[in-house]
C-alpha cells in the first residue's frame, strides 16, 4: 500500500470511528448509561466480533492491517492528552474535607487487590487456560490484583453529574476516594512493568528502576519550578501555555515509554506537576482545549480497544472464569466501599451508594487492560473477559444508583394519640447521602 493510500484509508477510518463512537455514545446516554459504554460497544462492533463476520471482508476494507500502526499512534496521543488533563485536575486536597475518604480509599484499593490475587491463586489452572498458557507467576497475580482495584475517575465524574449526585456526601466521598485509589494503582502497575515484563538481569531491572526514580525527581524538582517561573511571567496567555503543556506531556510520555513503562505514566505525571492558579485550582483556559482535543480523539482508543476483543475466540468454559472475575470485582468494590463507609457512621443506603459508585471502571480499566495486552501479561481471551467485566460493572452503576435512591415505602399514619412531630427544640434528623441535600465538597461530615 502506497503512502497516499495509507493516508486515504486513515482519513476514512477516522470518519467511521468518530461517527460510530459518538452515535453509540449518544444512544448510551439516552439509555441512562455513560457514553463510554456505547463507545466501547462501537469499537467491538467495528472489530472481528461483528464487522468481521459480515460478508465481503468489510472490516479489512475499512481497517486494513497497514493502517493499524497509525490508528494506534493516534490512540496513544489521545491517551496522553486525556491523562495529562486527568493529572492536572487531580486534587487530593479533598482528603481533608471528608473523614470517610481515607478508610474508603484504603478499603476500596486493598480488598479488590486481595480478591484479584486470590482468584488467580485459587484457580491457577482456569486462568492459565484462559490466558493461553501464560504462567501464573507473581507478575500476573499482581496485575490481576491491579485490574480489579482501579476505578474510572473521568467516567465516575460523568455518572455523578448525570445522576444528580454532585455535591452530595456520597458523590464527594466516592469521587475523592476514586482519585486516591487510582493514585495508588498507577505506581503498582508501573512496578509490574519495570520488574515483571522487562528481560535481563536483576541489575538491569535495578538500573531501570533507578532511572525511573531519577526521572520523577527531575520532573518534580527541576521541570516543575521552571514551568512555574515561566507561567508567572506576564503576558502568558492560553495561546502560549497550551503548546508548552502539550510539549511537556508528549516529552514526558516519551521518557516513560523509553524507560520500559507506558506513555500513560509520563502523561499523568506531567499533568500533576503542571503549575496551577494561585488559589490551587486548574487553569480552565489551559485545561479546556487539552480536554476537548483528548476527548475528540479518544474514540480511536475505544476503537483499538474494541477491535482487540474477539468474542468468537472464547470457549464455553471461559464463562466460569468470567463469572468469577465479575463477582470478585463487584464484591471487592461494593463490599469495601459499603463496609468502610458504614464504619465511618454513614447509613447503609448511603454506604452502599458509595460502594456502587466505586465499582465504575470504564475508561481507566480499558487503559490498564491495553497496557497488560501490549506487555504480553494477558492474552486475547482473558483481555476479552476483562473488557466484558469492565462493561458489566460500569453499565450496572446507573441502574443500581436509581434503585438505591428510590423513595422508601410511605409510612402509615400514626394513631391519633401519637405525637405529631419531633420534640420541641429538637431538629429533625438529617437525611442520608442517598437522598441527602447537596453539600459542598468541602462540607463537614454530620
Amino acid at each position: 500500500m502506497s503512502p497516499d493510500s495509507v493516508i486515504t484509508h486513515v482519513v476514512a477510518a477516522l470518519a467511521v470511528v468518530i461517527a460510530a463512537s459518538h452515535a453509540a455514545g449518544a444512544v448510551a446516554r439516552r439509555l441512562g448509561q455513560p457514553p463510554v459504554v456505547g463507545q466501547l460497544f462501537a469499537g467491538i462492533a467495528l472489530g472481528p466480533s461483528l464487522l468481521g463476520l459480515l460478508p465481503g471482508q468489510l472490516q479489512e476494507t475499512l481497517f486494513p492491517p497497514q493502517i493499524h500502526p497509525v490508528l494506534t499512534a493516534l490512540a496513544q496521543v489521545a491517551l496522553v492528552l486525556f491523562l495529562f488533563a486527568v493529572g492536572y485536575e487531580l486534587d487530593l486536597g479533598m482528603l481533608r474535607h471528608q473523614k470517610a475518604v481515607v478508610p474508603v480509599s484504603v478499603a476500596g484499593f486493598a480488598l479488590p487487590m486481595l480478591l484479584g490475587a486470590a482468584i488467580v491463586l485459587l484457580l491457577p489452572g482456569g486462568f492459565a487456560e484462559v490466558n493461553d498458557g501464560r504462567p501464573g507467576d507473581a507478575t500476573f497475580v499482581l496485575y490481576m490484583a491491579v485490574a480489579l482495584s482501579v476505578t474510572a475517575v473521568p467516567v465516575l465524574a460523568s455518572i455523578i453529574r448525570d445522576q444528580g449526585l454532585s455535591g452530595t456526601r456520597a458523590g464527594t466521598i466516592a469521587m475523592a476516594s476514586a482519585g486516591v485509589i487510582d493514585a495508588l494503582s498507577w505506581p503498582v502497575l508501573a512496578v509490574i512493568l519495570v520488574g515483571g515484563t522487562q528481560g535481563g538481569s536483576v541489575r538491569q531491572w535495578a538500573v531501570k528502576a533507578a532511572l525511573t526514580v531519577l526521572y520523577v525527581l527531575v520532573m518534580v524538582f527541576a521541570v516543575r519550578p521552571l514551568l512555574a517561573r515561566w507561567s508567572a511571567r506576564p503576558g502568558r496567555s492560553a495561546a502560549h501555555r497550551v503548546p508548552v503543556a502539550v510539549t511537556v506531556a508528549l516529552a514526558s510520555a516519551w521518557a516513560t515509554d523509553s524507560l520500559g513503562l507506558h506513555v500513560i505514566f509520563g502523561a499523568l505525571l506531567a499533568g500533576v506537576i503542571m503549575p496551577r492558579r494561585p488559589d490551587g485550582a486548574p487553569d480552565e483556559e489551559l485545561l479546556r482545549p487539552l480536554r476537548e482535543a483528548g476527548e475528540l480523539l479518544l474514540p480511536m482508543f475505544f476503537a483499538i480497544s474494541g477491535m482487540a476483543v474477539v468474542l468468537g475466540g472464547l470457549h464455553g468454559s471461559d464463562l466460569l472464569i468470567l463469572l468469577v472475575i465479575v463477582v470478585a470485582a463487584v464484591a471487592g468494590k461494593v463490599g469495601a466501599g459499603a463496609l468502610s463507609a458504614r464504619g465511618a457512621r454513614h447509613s447503609w443506603r448511603e454506604a452502599l451508594l458509595i460502594g456502587v459508585l466505586l465499582n465504575t471502571r470504564g475508561l481507566t480499566e480499558l487503559i490498564v487492560l491495553n497496557v497488560g495486552l501490549q506487555a504480553g501479561i494477558i492474552g486475547p481471551r482473558l483481555y476479552a473477559l476483562l473488557v466484558v467485566m469492565a462493561l458489566v460493572t460500569t453499565a450496572a452503576t446507573g441502574p443500581l444508583i436509581r434503585l438505591l435512591r428510590r423513595p422508601a415505602r410511605p409510612v402509615p399514619d400514626p394513631p391519633a394519640d401519637a405525637p405529631a412531630g419531633p420534640e420541641p427544640g429538637r431538629p429533625p434528623a438529617a437525611r442520608d447521602g442517598a437522598g441527602a441535600p447537596p453539600v459542598s465538597a468541602a462540607g463537614a461530615e454530620p
